[in-house]
């Protein structure tokens, strides 16, 4: 069976970021095993966010490597997440990970996955998963047209995916940083 979970979705406004995660859980297509699954974290001395999509040990090793790298690298953002992209692309054992992840600090936001890709959003917002589509058409709009805070939009936008997506769930955990 496949496990399926996670909408995950991160937002820059104002020198500040948050990171918001819901916490289901999926085994197969019909069987919802977890309701509150945390799968935002803080990482280099709480300096960092990141947030999973994908299966809870590919989870937990992936937040390891990317801490290693960002203590390499004193907390440089984009240049920890190039380096565990490529190591994450070139490992045999990394290479088998199904995953992406999102990492960000006040300033800069980006999604990284195992193919090597490290993407910086333009307009401030990335979301992944199986509800990222409906989580980041949610921020988008309110970013355009609210005063709401980073995390004010990152809970809504996550409310509402969670509304559409049968992936995810209202169990919210949000970050926030800066």
């Amino acid at each position: 069976m496949t496990i399926r979970s996670t909408t995950i979705v991160g937002v820059l406004r104002d020198g500040k970021g948050a990171l918001a995660g819901d916490g289901q859980v999926t085994l197969g297509d019909k069987v919802i095993v977890k309701h509150g699954a945390r799968k935002v974290r803080r990482l280099y001395h709480g300096q960092v966010l990141a947030g999973f999509a994908g299966t809870a040990a590919d989870a937990f090793t992936l937040f390891e490597r990317f801490e290693a790298k960002l203590d390499e690298f004193n907390g440089q953002l984009l240049r920890a997440a190039v380096e565990l992209a490529k190591e994450w692309r070139t490992d045999r054992v990394l290479r088998r990970l199904e995953a992406v992840m999102i990492a960000m600090d006040p300033r800069q936001i980006l999604i990284i996955s195992g193919s090597g890709d490290v993407i910086e959003p333009d307009e401030g917002i990335a979301a992944i998963g199986s509800g990222g589509p409906y989580a980041q058409a949610a921020a988008a709009a309110l970013l355009r047209h609210t005063d709401l805070s980073a995390a004010e939009i990152a809970r809504k936008a996550l409310e509402i995916a969670a509304e559409i997506c049968v992936y995810t769930n209202n169990h919210i955990t949000v970050q926030e940083i800066g």
